[in-house]
């Protein structure tokens, strides 16, 4: 008998389906604008660049920050904006103009847990999502050189204590980035021309140090 042949049509390959773009908020001062570099070297916008390499795929970070801001600056201008989208991830760094106009690490609490319930309510109420950077130590930039820099260090230092103890309360990611603005003592690339504020040398260092931080966060919270 005479085998007969069927012709199978291959299985077709159904493409995987593009993974989702996280969007992302970055909320601060001058620090998080960026004063006195160009917009591609913001740190945030940095770190969005280093998740992508990496295969997570965020979108560029929109940003509510102005240089001078202090925390009741932020807080009022999230409420101006008023911006009702929630994003897939939230940054915060701020508080060190409270600390440049003499507030005191007691009152910076208060304004502070504001903000991050704030930046939760901005993460779609998932505090997972909320990622917050220590202040860095202006002290250590040329522009301070013939003030108290021992004091203003034992300042910074109380400001960013309370803001580790807030988020552990919070159950927020604090990224301490403090210690490399110490380091870049005496090596003017890590400075903007203004001598206060950081160059995009500098900020590198933030977003590869909140790198595996944002990729544990936005992994948890995909699944």
């Amino acid at each position: 008998m005479a085998c007969t042949h069927t012709d199978v049509a291959p299985t077709p390959t159904v493409p995987p389906a593009p993974a989702a773009t996280v969007s992302f908020l970055s909320l601060g001062d001058s620090y998080t604008i960026g004063e006195g570099v160009a917009e591609q070297a913001r740190w945030s916008v940095q770190l969005a660049q280093q998740l992508r390499q990496h295969g997570t795929n965020v979108a560029a970070p929109d940003l509510i920050a102005r240089t001078g801001w202090t925390t009741q600056d932020l807080q009022r201008a999230m409420a101006a904006s008023d911006n009702r989208r929630t994003y897939g991830l939230v940054s915060l760094l701020i508080g060190v103009n409270d600390q440049y106009q003499g507030e005191r690490a007691a009152d910076y609490r208060p304004r502070l847990r504001e903000l991050l319930q704030t930046a939760t309510r901005f993460a779609g109420g998932s505090p997972g999502r909320v990622v917050v950077l220590s202040i860095p130590d202006w002290g250590h930039t040329p522009y301070a050189q013939g003030r108290n820099r021992v004091q203003i260090g034992q300042e910074i230092d109380q400001f960013n204590e309370v803001a580790r103890q807030e988020c552990q309360q919070a159950g927020i990611a604090f990224v301490d980035i403090t210690g490399l603005t110490r380091a870049a003592t005496n090596d003017a690339s890590q400075f903007a021309p203004d001598g206060l504020h950081y160059s995009g040398l500098q900020m590198a260092k933030w977003a590869e140090a909140t790198l595996p931080v944002v990729q544990k966060l936005v992994s948890t919270n995909a699944k």
